[in-house]
């Protein structure tokens, strides 16, 4: 038993520091895209990622919002840089990473939380919406996502990680624009996982379908989140939980797509 005990204690501590060591002896830290206001899934993610010990790197299109997100995480103990992103500019992706590089990080940890759903009668939809949509949702993934594997691929380890909905899988009426979009950064996902996974570099999508008990519903439309009664949208904590799980797990047990909802969606 005292030997097992021992056993297992070493299987941890080597599990933990093959997550902890880095090139060179640099600090890791961890870029999110799409970072937000708190409540949300970007903030806590953030928070959830500053706890664990890395220097988290918060980025969006509104400074005040990523700022106040960055702020807060300071305010407990843990180490955070605001960055003003947008996530469709490839120059500001790029000086956004350049930042974190000329800081003396590694990059272990990228989170692609981009999303702009919303509903949209197909006849109503012009080619230039579409376009838009795309550029929000899925090029941004393509941009960001080969400014993390240039900096990946050279240790052979990272992880990236991708929001996704339950468009990601399905075209509901009216809403072609945001399928569209997230069908698309889905598959680009799949792609990269396949050609990066083999090569250390952990890739993967994580579709959050429901309401978010955070920011935008309790200031907006708070009275959606009354309708659906206790536990019945997501907690943005909770999301956060799942996200760290994946970026903690053992390169023989990666994941790629998981979904999580709450017990009462309807899907």
């Amino acid at each position: 038993m005292i030997l097992r005990n021992i056993l297992k204690g070493m299987i941890k501590d080597k599990l933990r520091n093959a997550k902890t060591a880095a090139p060179d002896d640099k600090p890791r830290a961890a870029i999110i895209f799409g970072a937000g206001a708190t409540p949300g899934i970007g903030a806590a993610i953030a928070q959830r990622v500053a706890l664990g010990g890395l220097h988290v790197f918060v980025t969006g299109r509104n400074l005040e919002k990523v700022q106040s997100t960055a702020d807060a995480i300071n305010r407990n103990g843990g180490h955070a840089t605001a960055i003003q992103v947008d996530a469709t500019d490839a120059d500001q992706i790029s000086a956004a990473f350049k930042q974190l590089d000329d800081a003396g990080f590694v990059v272990d940890l990228v989170i692609h939380n981009v999303g702009t759903n919303r509903h949209a009668k197909f006849l109503d939809i012009t080619a230039d919406k579409l376009e838009r949509s795309w550029r929000a949702d899925c090029l941004s993934g393509f941009l960001i996502g080969q400014q993390a594997i240039e900096r990946m691929q050279p240790n052979g380890r990272g992880t990236l990680l991708f929001t996704g909905a339950s468009a990601s899988l399905r075209g509901k009426a009216g809403f072609a624009l945001f399928a569209t979009a997230k069908a698309g950064l889905r598959s680009l996902a799949q792609s990269m996982a396949r050609e990066y996974g083999p090569k250390g570099i952990h890739v993967a999508h994580i579709i959050v379908d429901g309401m978010v008990d955070g920011d935008r519903l309790q200031n907006f439309i708070p009275q959606v989140l009354d309708k659906l009664g206790k536990d019945g949208s997501l907690n943005p904590e909770a999301i956060a939980e799942t996200y760290w799980h994946v970026y903690q797990q053992h390169r023989t047990t990666w994941t790629h797509e998981l979904e999580v909802r709450p017990f009462k969606e309807n899907w």
